[in-house]
């Protein structure tokens, strides 16, 4: 079904925030929320209120479009919001895989890269010297530097930490796999690597 196809959504500032069906993406370029977004073919981008994409469609038709009593139309596969800036706000869960993920399986004191299986988690201020389980305070340790430096502060174990704990920032994420050629319109506004989470800088 043509309209339940999937389309990119950028923010305002040609972010790409979500993917929505084909349906929703009509309403909202219809509504004047959004624009459909397509290439002249030599990327330049233009950008098509309701009536301009009709008029776009009847120009420049495709294989397949939506038929209505009046009219066809194609459908578009990328859409630019025009109020909205904000990118999804998310949390980086605080999990023992993340903090790896966030740490590079690298221990934060000898710097070594490891299996996680011969990685733990250390409190840079001991718990029982009040450290909280916090992203600030825990980093990825292997089991000789966690032993070595017991239940004491680096610079008491003569340890020095590679680099300050911090909570990760996220990227915005849009998963999106190119199976099909519908999706090739979305290379330039989705780069897996740079979208990818990042949890660490």
């Amino acid at each position: 079904m043509l309209l339940n196809s999937q389309v990119l959504v950028l923010n305002r500032l040609w972010q790409a925030v979500n993917i929505c069906s084909a349906r929703r993406a009509f309403a909202l370029v219809y509504a004047g929320h959004a624009q459909v977004v397509a290439t002249d073919g030599t990327n330049n981008f233009l950008t098509h209120d309701f009536d301009s994409w009709r008029d776009f469609s009847v120009q420049s038709p495709e294989p397949e479009m939506v038929t209505t009593i009046s009219w066809k139309i194609r459908v578009p596969r990328v859409i630019v919001l025009l109020l909205f800036d904000r990118l999804p706000k998310k949390e980086v869960k605080f999990t023992r895989h993340n903090v790896f993920e966030r740490d590079k399986n690298t221990c934060q004191y000898c710097g070594n890269i490891f299996e996680r299986s011969e990685l733990n988690l250390d409190h840079v201020l001991p718990r029982d010297r009040g450290g909280l389980t916090t992203w600030e305070n825990v980093v990825c340790s292997c089991i000789g530097c966690n032993t070595r430096k017991g239940n004491r502060l680096p610079h008491e174990a003569h340890m020095t930490l590679i680099r300050k704990p911090k909570r990760p920032k996220w990227r915005p994420f849009v998963q999106v796999t190119f199976t099909t050629q519908q999706h090739e319109s979305w290379r330039h506004f989705v780069d897996l690597a740079y979208w990818n989470v990042e949890l660490s800088d």
